[in-house]
């Protein structure tokens, strides 16, 4: 039997803080957990080759950091009868400061968008929306999307296949110097 030793945890590092260092063994670290997060530590040590208590140390530093921003099982759309993927583009009649903290919020609470992104330039947003099928889709983009505060025109698109999807992190890439010693 399996021990469950990750779980659900808050971030303690300031929003767009980053980690100061990172060395070989931390990437290590995040490339077996962001392969398989249900690892026990004891798993992880032997993977990464370090003995528990320094290897539960490092994990439990990336944690508090907040490059480990939590835990979560990957589901299959598809197979739990969530089959319509779709793309919405968004513009906005104006981009000021009231509108656009109402327009997040009320995104945040629509929980067919499993994304959202604010861009630069136009459009403004871009969506990404499952729903269990086309009238399931239209009732929301008829019903909620179009009365989101701000909007001025929405655009959408299908998603045809995920040529690459919920890829690990670069690991190698955009990192902070590693650790002396």
């Amino acid at each position: 039997m399996r021990r469950h030793v990750f779980p659900m945890f808050p971030p303690h590092a300031p929003a767009g803080a980053r980690i100061s260092t990172v060395d070989a063994i931390d990437r290590k670290i995040l490339a077996e957990l962001q392969a398989d997060g249900r690892l026990t530590v004891t798993e992880l040590a032997e993977r990464v080759r370090l003995s528990v208590s320094p290897c539960h140390r490092r994990l439990r530093a990336l944690e508090s950091s907040g490059a480990i921003a939590g835990y979560r099982a990957h589901l299959d759309a598809h197979r739990l009868g969530l089959g319509f993927d779709a793309l919405v583009f968004v513009t906005m009649h104006e981009a000021v400061q009231d509108t656009v903290q109402a327009f997040e919020s009320a995104v945040e609470d629509i929980e067919q968008v499993v994304a959202a992104q604010r861009l630069f330039g136009d459009p403004d947003y871009l969506l990404r929306i499952i729903t269990r099928d086309l009238p399931a889709f239209q009732r929301l983009y008829d019903e909620r999307l179009t009365t989101l505060p701000g909007v001025q025109r929405l655009s959408s698109t299908l998603v045809m296949k995920d040529v690459v999807a919920d890829r690990g992190l670069p690991l190698e890439h955009g990192l902070a110097p590693g650790r002396a010693g």
